[in-house]
């Protein structure tokens, strides 16, 4: 019985943990010995590949051998060759109705960068990949096609497109891969997936790759995955070969923080990552004109202009990227030595992916991240989901008033003294006005209050086949914000009583009252 044929039994158990989780099957220290053909072996080393990674050597043999596999790692990891050789195996084994391998990746880099490692792996056999994605005129795309090839990567938004009018067929689909699914959930992508998914001829392989897999998305994977083989290798967490590092700073600061830091002997090749592409594209003009060799990377820029930034970065015509989130997931730049994160990201994860982008494949790198006193509540977020204390380093010349003081607070996780104070916060619009309360123990207490005026939504799509917003991009909203109350005591980073009629009298003052 051809050994695929367990891919297509009737009905099976639920989503389970099984057993393989703790027990993964692993090689003996070469590609030859999961049995892959010879010309995808000397593709293997051409490609530069020697011993498979763990997500490799747990993985292929289950999808070889025709389960539906949930492989959960951190980025960097090697994921995609993880489906990719036992998919290109396949193909050579056995003859099918092309299109027989779908692959979606949330956006256009992402599909890119796995047609190419596809086609490196598979450079001494006939099969051929292609990509579908949106930003680009459809009418090549259509022709490739037209023209039957083994594998389609893909976007779900200009697939779904082309499905609709009839131009990409999936009659003979037998494995489909979703890469970065929880980001292409999390980017809002979950109802074109749900209808790409219902147009897909089952029965069939399916395999999810992900380097995190909130709870919330569960449910999909317990309805699209029949009882899968699981991988998970420490996926919240980020490899161990990056070293991390918190520098305070005031927001008016962060360019010259930067600037000081690139002069480094070890800051060779740098993403910096910041929520806006306004920003994203000022920063990196600023850095071009003080000599540095940067490139911005964002969702305003046409394909081919984002496909020369990301070449020019490749090949080392530009040594830092100025980048927002569009760029986090997936693209796999060799040799990047720094991450900066010159924005806090929103959440955890979006941490974990960022500075996935450093430290791959066993190499070394660095992640800095700026703060300011308004983002010190992410940063505790962060380090309690990665269950790790990120160092602080203190560069005083740029940090702002009250950072330190907030830096020790939340360093030491509790405010100093014996007085409990009590904080109010209210936000309106971007910002948040704070205020703390009176202290105890006969003297004024300093409660902490942190306000969050900001918070993430995601527009409907417009740009069909790349991302809800139309480049790729999560959008961050700047409207009501969540005030938090603060608990201090004794030395805490606001002031209880005094500290908003201080506030006051300075704003007075600059106003010549």
């Amino acid at each position: 019985m051809d050994r695929f044929a367990t891919c297509c039994g009737a009905a099976r158990p639920r989503f389970i943990i099984s057993n393989e989780q703790q027990r993964p099957e692993r090689s003996k220290g070469s590609f030859a010995t999961f049995g892959l053909s010879k010309n995808l072996l000397r593709g293997i080393e051409a490609a530069g590949f020697k011993d498979p990674r763990p997500i490799q050597a747990r993985t292929i043999p289950q999808v070889l051998n025709g389960k539906d596999v949930l492989g959960l790692a951190q980025t960097g990891t090697g994921k995609t060759a993880a489906f990719a050789l036992p998919i290109l195996q396949r193909l050579i084994e056995s003859k099918g109705q092309n299109p027989r391998a779908l692959i979606l990746a949330p956006t256009r880099e992402l599909a890119m960068q796995i047609q190419k490692e596809i086609m490196e792996l598979a450079k001494f056999t006939n099969i051929r990949a292609i990509t579908v994605f949106g930003g680009v005129n459809a009418s090549s795309q259509i022709r490739n096609l037209r023209a039957r090839p083994h594998i389609v990567v893909a976007c779900p938004g200009r697939l779904l497109d082309l499905m609709s009018s009839g131009d990409a067929r999936m009659d003979g689909l037998e494995v489909l891969v979703l890469d970065e699914a929880d980001h292409m959930l999390d980017m809002g992508f979950l109802p074109d997936i749900k209808r790409i998914l219902a147009r897909l001829p089952e029965p069939r392989q399916n395999l999810l790759f992900s380097a995190t897999m909130p709870k919330d998305i569960r449910q999909l994977t317990d309805r699209l995955l029949k009882a899968p083989h699981i991988v998970e290798l420490e996926h919240s967490t980020p490899a161990e070969t990056i070293e991390h590092a918190l520098y305070p700073v005031a927001q008016t600061n962060k360019t010259a923080l930067l600037r000081h830091l690139m002069r480094d002997k070890d800051f060779r090749s740098a993403i910096v990552f910041l929520r806006t592409k306004h920003r994203a594209r000022r920063l990196a003009q600023d850095l071009d004109k003080a000599g540095y060799k940067a490139i911005a990377l964002q969702g305003n820029m046409s394909q081919g202009q984002r496909q020369r930034a990301m070449d020019g970065f490749r090949e080392g015509r530009y040594d830092v990227l100025v980048a927002t989130d569009i760029a986090a997931r997936g693209i796999d730049v060799a040799q990047v030595s720094h991450v900066v994160n010159f924005d806090l990201p929103n959440t955890p994860d979006a941490y974990t992916h960022r500075i996935g982008r450093t430290g791959r494949a066993e190499c070394k790198g660095k992640a800095y991240t700026f703060v300011t006193t308004d983002d010190f509540p992410g940063v505790k977020d962060i380090e309690r989901k990665l269950k790790m204390e990120i160092p602080r380093v203190k560069r005083r010349d740029f940090q702002g008033p009250g950072s330190e003081e907030t830096l020790d607070r939340t360093n030491s996780g509790r405010s100093q003294g014996g007085g409990r104070g009590r904080g109010r916060s209210r936000s309106s619009g971007g910002g948040g006005r704070r205020s703390g309360g009176g202290g105890g123990g006969g003297q004024r207490g300093q409660g902490s209050s942190q306000s969050r005026g900001q918070h993430t939504s995601t527009a409907g799509r417009s740009d069909r086949g790349d991302s809800p917003s139309g480049n790729g991009e999560r959008q961050p909203s700047f409207g009501a914000g969540t005030g938090s109350s603060g608990t201090g005591a004794g030395t805490g980073a606001g002031s209880g009583g005094g500290g908003f009629r201080r506030r006051r009298r300075r704003s007075a003052r600059r106003r010549g009252w």
